[in-house]
């Protein structure tokens, strides 16, 4: 097994466009590492040049102590799954598992043994005598998870490999990857657009935009303390409400203000929240006194219950239900307050409709603020 280093990753195409920026971070033996992002933000391209099937424009990649830059994909010592499977239509379950083995001149009896120890891990020693069309996408991809498994491999490198599957599908192979990983011990590295698969497998999440890096860290790090709006936005479901705010000092108290106010019709309102003592020893604060700023508060954060509504003393707001959607065990409601767009997630007791105004209380602890021009958490690069 090995750890990765990539220092320094670039990757240009022709014409000037720029693939990946400066891609660097220190990859742990057996470690989970998750590259999330949206479309053609560089993650796929970045696990790509991982495996060799894209160049390295600029930077050093190393595999455990050694520089691969220049070396063959076959030599690397890495497997990969890819998105759409592909598994030889005209061979049987056991002929694709075995065929990297048969190009490496692997003897009969021990590709036999490799590729039934793999199938009984991924519980497919049923299926071995079927071809890839007799099978469901769950079945397809657990015999290409096979096929990398009795290589051995130092890494594995998944691209997308679950976006091909149901919904139930991939909450399943979310979980069987999961145990899978533990049960190799090798170090994977897999990449989605989902935070959602992001959130439940990874050690460490590499959240990138535009080919750059944005914040690298654990799934809670990145929940609690996103360095900026957009790792604040893409992390978290339903999206995290931004609010744009001005930072009050009064007696020596911060407080955020939002809303609208016409003073000629006396028409709208301002809300208020004030800023709680752990946050307010940021000493950047300082620097945004009467400044707009944006506001961020995630939707189960802000709240209906008479609980925290009869406890807040401020961030009590009044918003007007536009849609309210049942999910089930909670209920989504989107909101309009003060012209401000607002979603926010309830319990699914919650006998709120439509059309109903309705009171609510943001939870101060757990809000965040972004600087309003280049859009840094201004708590958290304070931490």
């Amino acid at each position: 097994m090995a750890n990765l280093s990539l220092k320094g990753i670039f990757k240009r195409y022709p014409g000037g466009v720029i693939a990946v920026s400066d891609f660097t971070m220190n990859i742990k033996d057996k470690e989970f590492i998750i590259l999330v992002g949206p479309s053609g933000c560089g993650k796929s391209t970045t696990l790509r040049m991982i495996a060799g099937l894209e160049e390295i424009t600029e930077g050093e990649l190393f595999i455990g102590d050694r520089l691969v830059n220049d070396v063959a994909p076959k030599d690397r010592d890495i497997a990969m799954v890819f998105q759409n499977y592909a598994l030889y239509p005209h061979m049987s379950v056991f002929e694709n598992m075995a065929f990297g083995l048969k190009l490496r001149k692997v003897p009969k009896d021990e590709i036999r043994k490799l590729v039934d120890e793999a199938a009984k891990i991924l519980d497919i020693q049923h299926l071995l005598d079927r071809k890839p069309k007799a099978l469901s996408g769950g079945q397809r991809q657990r015999v290409a998870l096979g096929r990398a498994i009795v290589r051995d491999p130092q890494v594995f490198l998944l691209d997308e490999p679950l976006s091909n599957l149901d919904a139930k599908l991939r909450a399943q192979m979310r979980t069987e990857l999961a145990k899978l990983h533990k049960k190799l011990g090798t170090t994977f590295i897999y990449v989605t657009h989902d935070q959602i698969e992001a959130m439940t497998m990874g050690d460490r999440i590499v959240v990138m935009k535009d080919g750059y890096i944005q914040q690298i860290d654990s799934p809670i790090n990145l929940y609690s303390n996103p360095v900026n709006k957009f790792v604040a936005g893409f992390i978290g479901s339903p999206q995290m409400n931004f609010i744009e705010a001005k930072l009050l000092k009064t007696e020596g108290k911060y407080m955020v203000e939002f809303g609208s106010e016409d003073t000629k019709t006396s028409r709208g309102r301002k809300f208020y929240v004030d800023i709680p003592p752990a946050k307010a020893e940021c000493p950047a604060l300082e620097n945004y006194i009467d400044k707009e700023l944006v506001l961020g508060v995630r939707p189960e954060n802000i709240h209906d219950e008479e609980i925290f509504l009869s406890n807040a003393k401020t961030g009590i707001i009044e918003a007007t239900i536009d849609v309210a959607e049942m999910m089930g065990a909670e209920t989504y409601l989107y909101l309009t307050c003060e012209g401000i767009p607002l979603t926010v997630r309830v319990s699914s007791r919650s006998q709120a409709r439509p059309q109903d105004v309705v009171k609510l209380a943001i939870d101060p602890n757990n809000i965040h603020l972004f600087d309003k021009d280049d859009e840094h958490s201004i708590l958290v690069s304070s931490l």
